[in-house]
């Protein structure tokens, strides 16, 4: 790697860095904190599943087709992240850094992709392309869930854009197979 390409990396990781502890530290402020645990905790799975089963007690088997779609495109958004997350190794902000407060609770170890951000717009796209009426409720929902990771002190923001790009690509491949 040259040395103009180390240098611009490492100048991206100290802005991420920075920005992660920039929007971390508005966790102080007990009303944000408490918004973005619930936003976080409904993320993950509990909004969804949530969903699935309203569409399918709202729309019968006329919604089977979108909830098996939800359902397939999250598993391998499961798979994907999972064995992203042992190949990347990153460590989450908090262990790096000390001025990072953790105020949220991680379900694994490692940081790169957000799971939470992959699957919130995995199972938003899928969703909206089904019943876009929905866009009130799911759009706003994906963006909180996004931003609970950074402010929770769990992922910088580099993870959520990734989580959110790979999130946006499985669901747009899952429409290929569809």
């Amino acid at each position: 790697m040259t040395y103009k390409m180390r240098l611009y990396l490492n100048r991206m990781h100290q802005f991420d860095s920075n920005v992660c502890v920039a929007v971390n530290h508005t966790s102080q402020y007990r009303l944000i904190r408490d918004c973005f645990r619930v936003a976080s905790r409904l993320g993950d799975g509990v909004f969804w599943y949530g969903l699935m089963a309203g569409i399918l007690l709202i729309k019968g088997a006329e919604g089977l087709v979108s909830v098996l779609h939800m359902a397939v495109a999250g598993l391998i958004g499961t798979l994907l992240y999972k064995w992203l997350k042992g190949k990347t190794l990153r460590p989450r902000p908090y262990e790096v850094r000390q001025d990072i407060w953790l105020t949220g609770t991680p379900l694994d170890k490692f940081s790169f992709p957000s799971g939470h951000t992959l699957h919130a717009v995995v199972f938003g796209v899928v969703a909206l392309s089904y019943y876009p009426q929905l866009s009130m409720i799911v759009i706003p929902f994906i963006v909180m869930v996004a931003l609970s990771r950074v402010v929770l002190g769990l992922h910088y923001p580099s993870d959520v854009l990734a989580g959110a790009l790979i999130g946006a690509a499985i669901a747009a491949l899952s429409f290929l197979v569809i």
